[in-house]
């Protein structure tokens, strides 16, 4: 088997880096991008500053100022920060063709073919790092390693403005010890249920069989079998398919009933249909409706409905439905409410369907 040479770039708390960036004052302050506490707001990510204090992305705003009182929370610049996403794919495909996006700020790039730096991925992802400090003015931590599951484990490892290298002859050690919360797709309950059955480095994974990890945890097993082992085949794809298109909103004031939830439905589904119109959505394409409901105790619920190809998917009486069983999960006041769409894989002409999360875009 050929061996190849993956990289992974994450950038270092990207947006709130480019604010720093934009007003030098804010350096060595703490500082978070997100919504403002007194509108309910979520912090979308923070600088390490901030961290110190306990603040972590996705944490509603008015936790993360109790916990930094002295924390600046400024309003996302999405323009800004696909501006400098732009650019920094720029610089990647001077080192490769086969270049993966994950987010704004993150991508595998596979250089095993590449003849720049005398083909060192090594040498390459030290020089992207340094090309994107002087030109970007901003860090990021990047990872070498023969697969994109090493890769990503090994941009993770040095954070901030780190650089770790896994090679081939050392993948056998170093998965050995490796936490297997590392893995992706290993979440707090299935960590829990594999401490339960003695098991929290990929070492002691490599006791169980495939078959044993397939009994306890269904297709999942296959994976956990795989990355305990240090195997990924996954190629490194450039195609970029969109999967779902979705919008949210968060009220200042949580709705306390079903009919209060129905009333903010028309206006959601039709913010929900101007942006599939921006992006030209075709009907044909539209697999599934999809709706999200989270109540004021931060519980949370998901419905999705197949779509009849013969309608159209943006009824209202459809998602009025949706939202209805949704709400009736939990039949409490509600801080925040969610639709979207699942599309179909159109990626070839009868290319297999592929099981996409809720509300990525």
């Amino acid at each position: 088997m050929t061996i190849r040479k993956i990289l992974h770039f994450d950038a270092d708390a990207f947006y709130a880096s480019l604010e720093i960036r934009e007003n030098p004052a804010l350096k060595d302050r703490p500082v978070a991008v997100g919504g403002r506490p007194e509108q309910r707001g979520v912090i979308a990510t923070c600088n390490y500053e901030a961290r110190r204090y306990g603040v972590r992305s996705a944490m509603a705003s008015a936790t993360a100022m109790r916990l930094c009182p002295h924390l600046q929370i400024l309003p996302p610049r999405f323009e800004l920060y696909r501006s400098v996403s732009r650019q920094m794919h720029e610089i990647f495909a001077e080192y490769s063709h086969l270049i993966e996006p994950l987010s704004l700020d993150e991508a595998y790039l596979d250089v095993s073919d590449s003849t720049q730096c005398n083909g060192s991925a090594t040498l390459i992802a030290r020089e992207i790092k340094q090309r994107i400090k002087e030109e970007l003015r901003i860090t990021v931590s990047a990872g070498a390693a023969p697969n994109k599951f090493l890769a990503k484990v090994a941009s993770d490892w040095q954070k901030p403005d780190g650089l770790f290298v896994i090679t081939p002859d050392q993948v056998e050690a170093f998965v050995y010890q490796l936490p297997v919360s590392r893995i992706n797709g290993v979440g707090k309950v299935t960590a829990s249920r594999l401490k339960d059955l003695g098991i929290e480095t990929c070492g002691d994974l490599q006791r169980l069989t495939e078959v044993e990890l397939v009994e306890h945890f269904g297709k999942h097993g296959r994976q956990l079998f795989q990355a305990a082992r240090g195997i990924d085949l996954r190629p490194v794809d450039g195609t970029h398919v969109r999967k779902s298109i979705s919008v949210e909103h968060t009220y200042q004031r949580d709705l306390p009933d079903l009919a209060a939830v129905q009333a903010h439905l028309p206006p959601l589904l039709e913010e929900l249909r101007q942006r599939c119109d921006r992006k030209q959505l075709q009907d044909d394409v539209v697999a599934k409706r999809l709706v999200k409901i989270k109540f004021a105790d931060f519980t949370q619920t998901t419905l999705e409905q197949a779509v009849n190809p013969y309608q159209p998917w943006d009824v209202l009486d459809e998602f009025s439905r949706l939202m209805t069983v949704a709400w009736h999960r939990g039949g409490k006041p509600v801080r925040l409410l969610g639709v979207g769409v699942r599309l179909r894989d159109t990626s070839g002409p009868s290319g297999p369907q592929v099981q996409l999360s809720l509300f990525d875009d």
